[in-house]
């Protein structure tokens, strides 16, 4: 049943990192997102068979974490506004939107009791591998969209071309537990947050 919980908080964490990509490409002139049905919280319009069931559960059970991600909101750069706004408040929307989430989950953490106080934990937990993760500036993660517009445009150019190989890289880093080195950070920050409301209560 825990698992379950856990998987449901999984899934609405990646649909609102997703969702709030569109929503920022939107905010800022693009409404390609809008057009094809992704500017939406529901989650059937997000969900990949892979990144979304498949890698979470296999990740569940040898490395005891579950992640995954959601099919990415397809975005179109050159109806930007402005460019390299557009790009950085897409790049950064999602991650901002799961720190939140986690923000909030590490505070109802603190005032929950027993197993319901260890789902939010595990799931404020979850927002924060998200959030983290998906800012390192390796294409096709958020962090390479922000590092990209930041360069200078020869480099931003080369380093947009890794993207071929990016998923694999991702992959690579995943299976090896390379994404460990957050764990202890973003368990800090649950930790924080949560003592938080025992100050107050």
């Amino acid at each position: 049943m825990e698992n379950v919980i856990l998987f449901f908080f999984l899934i609405f964490s990646v649909v609102i990192h997703e969702y709030s990509h569109g929503l920022a490409a939107y905010y800022n002139g693009d409404d390609t997102a809008y057009l094809m049905g992704r500017l939406t919280l529901n989650p059937v319009a997000h969900l990949d068979p892979i990144g979304s069931i498949l890698l979470p559960l296999v990740l569940a059970l040898t490395v005891g974490v579950p992640f995954g991600y959601a099919k990415p909101v397809p975005i179109n750069p050159l109806r930007f506004r402005d460019y390299q706004k557009g790009m950085i408040m897409v790049g950064a929307a999602g991650c901002t939107a799961n720190f939140i989430a986690g923000f909030i989950f590490s505070l109802i953490s603190g005032i929950a009791k027993g197993m319901a106080s260890e789902i939010f934990q595990l799931a404020a937990f979850i927002n924060f591998i998200l959030c983290f993760f998906n800012l390192i500036p390796i294409p096709p993660l958020d962090g390479s969209r922000i590092v990209a517009v930041l360069l200078p445009p020869r480099f931003g150019e080369l380093f947009n071309r890794i993207e071929r190989y990016g998923l694999f890289i991702v992959y690579a880093l995943v299976f090896a537990g390379g994404f460990r080195f957050l764990v202890p950070f973003c368990s800090s920050l649950v930790n924080h947050f949560s003592s938080l409301m025992h100050l107050n209560f």
